[in-house]
């Protein structure tokens, strides 16, 4: 009778752990199974060097169900996740659950960012902004895009590095290296400039870094697309007459002065390569990162003679186009006049 009732104890203890057990497990499954978002946008999770788990989850907790991120630490902590931390740049979508989330951040299942690459000025501006969308040290990136020995690594110089930059958008990692970067930057360069586009650079008597520099200018002459062709014969045509180019942004970008409303003869006194005032033919390389629309410009210029030109009076952003210099000298009377009216000196 005793071994019965010893017997009748087992099975209940038995009957009871295997409940609270089938209890336990529902309760771990439900939280590994809960959904992650509180809302119905995506959340994007951003994992650094500098990340820990424990603020991996600070940066969730805001978004995510307090079931969900039970399961996730829950899922972390079984996995020894704080000692494997992958950086990126993460999607949590709706309906993702706990478990998917976890698989996703364990393996590195990061989505990419579309990068476009501005068209700028200077290089530390150009760390500037690229900095803001990727993993990258903005300091890091300038200080390499302004050193000689990095940027012949990539068959450039500081004053040409400009040239290796095509402003389109691009689909890369958030947590890109320098390096990875750069050299993704130079493949997007070398598929841009295929055999078409270098034979018509050649046909002009120039080398891709020569149109990119020529671009640049283009580019700070105007931001109508539809004037660029003509701009770009114009300046051509005086390329091959052996002219000086004389365009004003060169002499703005000597000066480091971007602000320049009126380029008086003071001006045209500053000394350097970049003074298209003083020497013939093209700067080392170019004012800014020109645009596609720029250079494409310079590879299919307008055909024409003109030879000078000089910004409408009516400030439309366009410009008048002359033959010869006492016309030239007509169209600038003109322009200089709606100056003085505005009051701009």
């Amino acid at each position: 009778m005793k071994s019965l009732k010893k017997k009748h104890y087992i099975l209940a203890v038995l009957a009871l752990l295997l409940i609270v057990g089938a209890a336990w497990a529902f309760i771990i499954y439900r939280q590994f199974c809960a959904p992650m978002l509180t809302g119905t946008a995506t959340h994007y999770l951003y994992i650094d060097t500098d990340d820990t788990a424990d603020s991996v989850y600070s940066k969730l907790s805001g978004a995510c169900s307090e079931q969900g991120m039970k399961g996730l630490k829950r899922l972390a902590s079984y996995n020894d996740y704080g000692q494997h931390l992958r950086t990126g740049r993460y999607a949590i979508e709706p309906g993702q659950q706990a478990l998917d989330v976890f698989r996703m951040l364990r393996n590195g299942q990061q989505t990419p960012v579309m990068l476009t690459v501005p068209e700028v000025r200077t290089m530390d501006r150009m760390a500037a902004k690229l900095s803001a969308k990727l993993m990258l040290d903005s300091a890091s990136l300038a200080s390499a895009l302004c050193s000689q020995d990095y940027c012949q690594q990539l068959g450039y110089d500081t004053a040409t590095i400009a040239c290796l930059f095509v402003p389109n958008t691009y689909e890369v990692y958030w947590n890109v290296s320098l390096d990875g970067l750069m050299q993704r930057m130079k493949r997007e360069h070398d598929a841009y400039w295929n055999a078409d586009r270098k034979q018509k650079a050649a046909a002009q008597g120039l080398t891709p870094n020569e149109v990119a520099t020529l671009a640049s200018i283009i580019d700070e002459e105007t931001a109508n697309n539809a004037e660029k062709p003509m701009i770009a014969g114009m300046y051509l045509n005086r390329l091959k007459r052996g002219m000086l180019l004389q365009a004003d942004p060169t002499v703005k970008y000597a000066l480091k002065d971007f602000t320049l409303q009126r380029i008086l003869n003071r001006h045209l006194e500053v000394e350097s390569p970049y003074n298209t005032y003083k020497y013939a033919g093209l700067m080392p390389g170019p004012i800014r990162v020109p645009s596609v629309q720029a250079i494409e410009a310079v590879l299919n210029p307008a055909q024409h003679d003109y030879l000078y030109m000089c910004a409408k009076e009516d400030f439309s952003g366009t410009h008048n186009f002359a033959r010869t210099l006492s016309e030239h000298m007509q169209n600038a009377r003109r322009y200089q006049q709606a100056l003085n009216k505005l009051g701009i000196k």
